[in-house]
């Protein structure tokens, strides 16, 4: 339970440096001007202890020099590992969990920092210029954040069910809501409905499911989608709040792609696929 408490902290604070990028590079808002957005988020959807510190943050001054102290960190996050073992952890369960994995996977390239520093001299960004809205992108930003981290904390918590039913854990996830409300680095005021669902449903599949949870996160896609046009468009990286969209679209249907997929195993490597209309393993002779 705590490793995936660490997972889901990775991927909240990766859609929470993304909302800072396209605020800082997108509206070019000062850390002034920082510091009270998140303020005012969280004073609503986005109550948490993470956007609380954020907004924090950005107050702080630097005692080395007369800027403000989030000006001088060099940008490379460090982690000792929990993120990464989520993930290998939910791959072994065969549980999708792109919004943590995005995390690790970007603390990883700020890492490449020298790296990174070349590349910003060679390759290039957009340039051609759109026409975006970016009088409208902070509402739609609160919006977005909030669908995307709920959608964090749905891939957790069915990481847990799974790991629950393999490894025999008996967890009550109703109890885990409960805890992670109390006291944590990923305490929100969104448990408390998480807490709901589970005391309404303690076998649900996915938190995506509850009525509640489910409309929450449907009603704010469209701001999920316009942020990520915007960003798109500035050449602004947002691959956490990509996969928590892309989870949230691949979940809600009823067919992917992945028969072609089974076509392809089958053709190289004889691997059988399943059909639709009998029971049963098959494979082609392929021409």
């Amino acid at each position: 339970v705590k490793m995936v408490h660490n997972g889901i902290e990775y991927g909240i604070m990766q859609l929470i440096a993304e909302s800072y990028d396209l605020l800082k590079c997108g509206l070019h808002l000062s850390d002034d001007e920082l510091h009270e957005v998140y303020k005012k988020w969280d004073g609503g959807d986005l109550n948490s202890y993470l956007i609380e510190i954020t907004a924090d943050i950005f107050c702080q001054p630097d005692d080395k020099s007369s800027r403000r102290l989030i000006d001088v960190i060099l940008d490379e996050a460090l982690q000792k590992g929990t993120g990464m073992w989520t993930s290998q952890d939910a791959m072994n369960l065969r549980v999708p969990t792109p919004t943590i994995d995005t995390a690790v996977a970007m603390r990883n390239m700020s890492a490449l920092q020298t790296e990174r520093d070349k590349a910003s001299q060679r390759l290039s960004g957009p340039t051609v210029r759109v026409n975006v809205n970016l009088d409208g992108l902070k509402p739609h930003l609160e919006r977005a954040l909030y669908a995307a981290m709920i959608i964090t904390y749905a891939q957790g918590f069915a990481q847990l069910r799974r790991a629950s039913q393999v490894y025999k854990y008996s967890l009550d996830l109703e109890a885990v809501a409960r805890i992670w409300r109390g006291g944590c680095i990923i305490r929100a005021a969104v448990l408390e409905d998480i807490r709901d669902a589970f005391a309404a449903a303690p076998d649900l599949a996915n938190l995506l499911l509850d009525p509640v949870i489910g409309q929450a996160v449907g009603d704010r896609l469209l701001d999920v989608r316009a942020v990520v046009e915007t960003a798109v468009a500035l050449g602004l990286p947002v691959p956490g709040l990509m996969s928590a969209l892309a989870y949230y679209d691949s979940y809600r249907r009823d067919w992917l792609p992945a028969n072609l997929i089974q076509a392809q195993r089958d053709y190289f490597g004889a691997h059988s696929y399943a059909r639709i209309d009998e029971p049963g393993a098959f494979h082609t002779e392929w021409e």
